[in-house]
């Protein structure tokens, strides 16, 4: 294999633009000959697949971003990228600089608009688009259930902060949709999200939040073992269990025996209850 077509296959996961390898020197009779005899499957026009195996979400997001030059994961693509948001759809969405908005070519949704930047880096080696940045791009076509969610988990999972949110609104003023995410950012600038092991343990205390309630620890050790909730002036513990409890429950009885040993009271709420009746949690806190 040509060295430089070995380096690029090797950086890429055996995704190759033909920009790239014109780039490098390779002339247009050299690449069809290249294509056709070493049969690359056309991922996008220009952008080829070396393999015959099944294609990862890996390398659907690298053939996106190497359709041209500047390309950047964008939208939901970008969010499923960094892993807060799912976008289960038949293509990819980028954005390059530009102006002319939304066009779709196939397999792809491109954007161009201007963007600033501060609001482009990488992850795992994609050029892609700030968490922040995706954000306030999903904002519009999200109601605040799913956009609460979005930025909840955004945190938990380390992309970005509340800071970086609200740096990254006030850059983009008037847009659809941002008025709630910057009240999302402000409101909860505080709240350690990342302490979090779950979504529902970040609106738990986003609830807990809203009624004034002493925040509690989270995830923090008791008699050694880990609880949700602690509240250790109180020695309260509050447990939120998501679907797999009953798949532990001795072993939850277990903690639960340890807790209550070490002179704390302990009470449990489903997590789906946390969402669809607050008001339970807030009694339990204050019962």
């Amino acid at each position: 294999m040509d060295p430089q077509l070995r380096a690029l296959a090797s950086q890429q996961e055996d995704v190759v633009a033909a920009w790239q390898l014109r780039k490098a020197g390779w002339s247009w009779d050299k690449l069809r000959h290249a294509v056709e005899r070493g049969g690359w499957r056309a991922l996008h026009r220009g952008v080829y697949v070396l393999t015959n195996s099944s294609l990862t979400q890996r390398q659907l997001w690298i053939g996106a971003v190497l359709t041209a030059p500047g390309t950047m994961l964008s939208h939901g693509s970008a969010g499923a990228c960094y892993g807060f948001y799912r976008f289960e759809r038949d293509y990819e969405v980028v954005t390059r600089r530009g102006r002319g908005g939304r066009r779709r070519h196939g397999g792809l949704v491109v954007f161009r608009r201007p963007i600033p930047e501060a609001d482009i880096t990488r992850h795992s080696g994609i050029p892609i688009t700030t968490a922040a940045r995706v954000l306030v791009d999903l904002a519009p076509g999200l109601n605040d259930k799913r956009l609460a969610r979005a930025f909840r988990e955004s945190i938990r999972l380390k992309c970005t902060t509340a800071r970086r949110v609200h740096e990254t609104v006030e850059r983009h003023p008037g847009r659809p949709g941002i008025s709630t995410l910057s009240r999302l950012a402000i409101r909860y600038a505080k709240i350690p999200y990342h302490r979090t092991r779950s979504d529902a343990e970040g609106r738990a205390l986003e609830v807990l939040h809203d009624a004034g309630i002493p925040p509690p620890l989270v995830n923090h050790r008791v008699a050694k073992e880990e609880a949700d909730l602690v509240w250790l002036d109180s020695k309260r513990i509050i447990e939120i269990d998501g679907p797999q409890y009953h798949q532990f429950r001795d072993e939850d009885a277990r903690k639960e025996a340890v807790w209550r040993k070490a002179g704390f009271v302990v009470r449990r709420i489903s997590s789906g209850a946390v969402y669809d009746s607050p008001a339970t949690l807030i009694e339990l806190c204050t019962r």
